[in-house]
């Protein structure tokens, strides 16, 4: 298996709403996209940890479960380890919701050791609209599979269809991307 991490960066596997770069780059701005890859045995759930609705996104976020014969799209993010602590962060590690865990991910019959993210104590609820709209945008953006694209789009969400300021910053980082993309 490759490790394809140096002492200054290391891998990261992404298949929730941090599949969007401009989500990532949020608070992880080296986050560079490595390459598109599979993470076997598992299967996309959504839930809140211990029942707790995210007040980020007001609905279940994206985590990953065993489940044999199964597997999980992504994308496999480089990072400088300067963004490790600020990714924990995002991934409230320290307040118990998820924890980091080294995964082994498949992308053009190479096998890449990875860091990714397991919520504990899930307890199963839909996403929102918005949430599931990024992941779906995130996968669009950086052309996973298209039967798994039809796959994201076709997961229940709550309807929730009250304001979530995240959105709000998500176009705001999108627009600015488009900008210095026309300079």
């Amino acid at each position: 298996m490759l490790s394809m991490e140096d002492a200054h960066t290391f891998l990261y596997f992404a298949y929730g709403s941090n599949l969007l770069k401009e989500r990532l780059q949020l608070k992880n701005p080296s986050a560079a996209l490595h390459c598109v890859a599979t993470l076997k045995d598992y299967k996309l759930v959504f839930g809140n940890h211990k029942g707790l609705v995210s007040e980020r996104w007001r609905g279940g976020v994206a985590t990953v479960e065993h489940s044999p014969g199964d597997e999980v799209w992504g994308v496999v993010w480089r990072m400088s380890q300067s963004d490790l602590e600020s990714l924990d962060r995002q991934e409230n590690v320290m307040l118990g919701a998820y924890s980091p865990m080294e995964v082994s991910v498949t992308t053009e019959g190479l096998e890449l050791s990875c860091r990714t993210y397991v919520m504990n104590s899930c307890v199963y609820a839909p996403p929102s609209p918005q949430y599931l709209q990024v992941i779906v945008m995130g996968a669009e953006q950086n052309g996973l599979p298209n039967d798994y694209q039809e796959k994201l789009r076709a997961i229940e969400t709550n309807k929730y269809d009250g304001p979530l300021p995240v959105m709000a910053e998500l176009e705001r980082a999108r627009e600015a991307e488009r900008q210095d993309l026309h300079h």
